[in-house]
This record gives C-alpha cells, sequence and structure tokens, in this order.
C-alpha cells in the first residue's frame, strides 16, 4: 500500500513537471521572442539618436505622446513592473494585455530622443503581460497564474540580459525580501531558458565583459572590497530614493501627467547642456564600456544616477537596471585609482552589487556575475552582492516588493509590508 502511494505522488510530481516543462517553454517562446524584437529595436533607436542630435529636441513631444497614451488606454500598466508583483501577490487583478505594446513603445521613445532608462522593466512587463494572457487562454488555476507570472518575470529578465540562471533566480527572489518560493524554480529555469535561447536564435547578440585577472587573496583585498561594497550599497539607495522622491516632486508639481513629462524633457535638454555631454543619455553602455577599460571621472556614476531619476521621475518608460549596471561599474572604476585595484576588477564587483542593493536580490546578483564575468572572483562578488544588499537599508526600485525578513534585528518591519508601505511612512 505504501509503495503504491509514492508511485501516486512520483506521478503526480512527474505529472506537474511536465506540464510546467510545456507552459514555462510557451512563456519562453513568446517572451523571448519579444524580447529580441525590442533589443533590435532598441539598438535602432540608440544608433538613430546617436547619429541625428537634433532628436533630443523632441524628447518633451515623445514623453508627453508616451503619457497621453498611458492616460487614455494604459489603466493600470502605468504601474510597470510593481502591477506585475502586486498580482503575484495578492491575485485579485489583471494585467492588461495592452502593456506589453506600450511599454515597448514607450521606451523606444525614451531612448530615440535621449531619456536616460533601461531595458529590463520593459522586458519583465512584456513577460508578466503576455504571461497573463497565456494564462487566460490556458484558465489556469489561480495559484498556477501566480507561478506563470513569475516565469514571465525570469523570462524577460534572462533573455533581455543573456543570463538564464540570473533571470530563473530574480523571479523568485524579487518577490519578497528575504525570502524565496521555491514552488516555481523549474517553471522559472525553463521559462528563462527558453527565453534566452529563443532571443540569441533571433540572432540578438549580448555585449560582454571581462573584470581581467582576479587578485591573490589577502587581509587587505577584502577589507577594500568591504568598504567599496558599502560604498555600492549607498549608491543603490541613492538611486532608489531619489528617483522615488522625484516622481512624488513631478507628480506634486505636474498634476497632469502629459505636462508632467512635457517640461521634465525640458528638464533633461537643460542638464545635457548645462554639463555640456550626452554621455548619459540612453542605457549608459559606453559608460559602462569606459569603467572596463580605465578608471573614469568620480562624479561620473552621480550625474548618471541623476540624470536617470530625472528621467523616470518625470514618467518616461524605461528600465532601470541597466543605467544601474553603469552607475556600479563607473563607481567602481573610479574607487579602483582610490583603493589601488584594478578598473575592470571592481567595476565588475559595482556592476552586480549596486544592483543588488537597489533590488535587493542579491543570490541572482551574484549568480549574474558568474555568468558574465566567470568563477573566478567568485568570493568578491558575493561579497559585494551581500554588503550591498544590507547596506541599502530597506529601500528598492520595486515599492510592491514584499518584506519578509528584516535585514537587521534592530529594525522591526510590520508583517505583509512593502517597501512602497515603508517609503509613504517617510
Amino acid at each position: 500500500m505504501k509503495d503504491y502511494a509514492e508511485r501516486w505522488i512520483h506521478f503526480g510530481i512527474l505529472a506537474s513537471m511536465l506540464k510546467w516543462i510545456v507552459i514555462g517553454g510557451l512563456v519562453g517562446i513568446l517572451t523571448g521572442s519579444a524580447s529580441a524584437l525590442f533589443l533590435a529595436s532598441l539598438d535602432w533607436a540608440t544608433n538613430t539618436r546617436t547619429n541625428h542630435s537634433w532628436l533630443l529636441w523632441l524628447l518633451p513631444i515623445g514623453g508627453a505622446v508616451v503619457s497621453y497614451l498611458y492616460v487614455k488606454f494604459g489603466k493600470d500598466s502605468s504601474k510597470g513592473n510593481n502591477l506585475i508583483l502586486e498580482q503575484i501577490h495578492e491575485g485579485n487583478g489583471k494585467i492588461p494585455f495592452r502593456m506589453a505594446p506600450l511599454v515597448l513603445f514607450g521606451t523606444l521613445v525614451t531612448h530615440l530622443f535621449g531619456g536616460s532608462a533601461g531595458r529590463e522593466g520593459t522586458a519583465v512587463q512584456m513577460g508578466g503581460s503576455l504571461s497573463e494572457w497565456i494564462s487566460n487562454v490556458l484558465k489556469l488555476h489561480p495559484l498556477d497564474r501566480k507561478i506563470i507570472l513569475m516565469c514571465g518575470i525570469s523570462s524577460g529578465f534572462g533573455s533581455v540580459f543573456g543570463t538564464p540562471l540570473a533571470g530563473t533566480v530574480f523571479g523568485l527572489e524579487v518577490l519578497v525580501i528575504g525570502l524565496v518560493r521555491y514552488e516555481a524554480l523549474i517553471p522559472c529555469f525553463i521559462a528563462s531558458f527558453v527565453g534566452d535561447k529563443v532571443t540569441t536564435s533571433w540572432g540578438i547578440h549580448h555585449l560582454h565583459y571581462s573584470m581581467g585577472a582576479v587578485p591573490d587573496f589577502s587581509t587587505l583585498l577584502l577589507l577594500k572590497i568591504v568598504t567599496a561594497s558599502v560604498l555600492f550599497g549607498l549608491a543603490g539607495l541613492l538611486f532608489s530614493e531619489l528617483t522615488h522622491r522625484l516622481k512624488a516632486l513631478f507628480t506634486r508639481i505636474f498634476k497632469n501627467p502629459v505636462i508632467k513629462s512635457f517640461c521634465g524633457g525640458f528638464i533633461i535638454i537643460g542638464m545635457v547642456y548645462l554639463f555640456g555631454t550626452r554621455d548619459y543619455l540612453g542605457l549608459g553602455i559606453p559608460l559602462i564600456q569606459q569603467s572596463f577599460s580605465e578608471s573614469v571621472a568620480p562624479l561620473t556614476f552621480l550625474l548618471k544616477t541623476i540624470f536617470t531619476s530625472v528621467t523616470l521621475g518625470a514618467g518616461f518608460q524605461g528600465g532601470e537596471v541597466t543605467p544601474l549596471f553603469a552607475i556600479g561599474s563607473t563607481l567602481g572604476s573610479s574607487l579602483a585609482q582610490y583603493l589601488h585595484l584594478s578598473a575592470p576588477f571592481l567595476a565588475a564587483i559595482g556592476f552586480i552589487s549596486v544592483f543588488s542593493g537597489a533590488t535587493n536580490t542579491p543570490i541572482a546578483c551574484f549568480i549574474m556575475g558568474i555568468e558574465l564575468f566567470g568563477a573566478e572572483g567568485a568570493v568578491y562578488m558575493f561579497i559585494g552582492c551581500i554588503i550591498s544588499f544590507l547596506f541599502s537599508g530597506h529601500t528598492g526600485i520595486y515599492t510592491a516588493q514584499k518584506i519578509g525578513i528584516s535585514k537587521s534585528r534592530s529594525v522591526m518591519i510590520e508583517e505583509n509590508a512593502t517597501l512602497g508601505s515603508l517609503h509613504n511612512k517617510k
């Protein structure tokens, strides 16, 4: 009788696994294809803006048009990634299919005309929207719906950055600080893995960076890494807080979202001419490449932070993660000259550590470091991600992220509190 029961248990596990291989694979195919379209379009937008500098003057109009579309047709789509997290937590609403084309168009407009933003938010929102559509077609159970939405996050993240393992863990880790939902591990891996393979099969190639030679271990080196990691965490905290506060400030000053983005576009143009450079527009890829080849100026990371926070605060569409990569790598590169370390080595640690502090996903960021830079510097990348995570405090770029376990025993957190609810109390 016991053997018979065990066979049924194993059969149920196998049936569930096969079901999620199919569903996760379907999410990966659709999201990976959407990411390929997005990345190809993003390259076109970036190259066009670079070759036609006058396009910057259309940024206010582009922002106003996108904001109008969101007001007219977007409904809850304006919540972005937070809408997906809310639906996974609560499950009492819907993710409109229109989110995918709206965020795709809005992000391309931002980059075509010169806003400073990323791409992860777009990919994750497209993944969530497509996953919701699949869930509706298949009429999935509410619990399965939450898992497929997590698959959409993983697939979007893994496919847009070419890091399927980091994408897997990101979809599990981003929901609740300090807790991971392992029941979605296999579905998220399938979705992220398939999404990445589909994106590359469309001819999309991801940029690669090298951290160079890893120094031999010493106590002094360890102290230097810890010091830099604390600064990485504070940089993540600065980015999150500045972005949230600017969003609130812009909304308070400009009640109409269309006017808000229109005026925000002129503010960004003014900043370009104030600082006399366009290096801080777009994703920030040239800044990242520079940080891995030489030491950059000390305030580069701060200017990229300001440009990105103003862009997102004014209501322009786009993600935060690639600018966070630029902020982290340039900060690491500039610190290298003071800590007497190799610029590429510390840039690589900063690349993932600031991201860890701003998203509260240290394990996913550590795995991303392994996928991007190899395992030779794994110990130092792990130290960077963990310390940055701790020193960024209870803040982050995703306000719907719940706090399962406080980062410190000295800080008491209410049950089911979100970063947004804590921020509102300040």
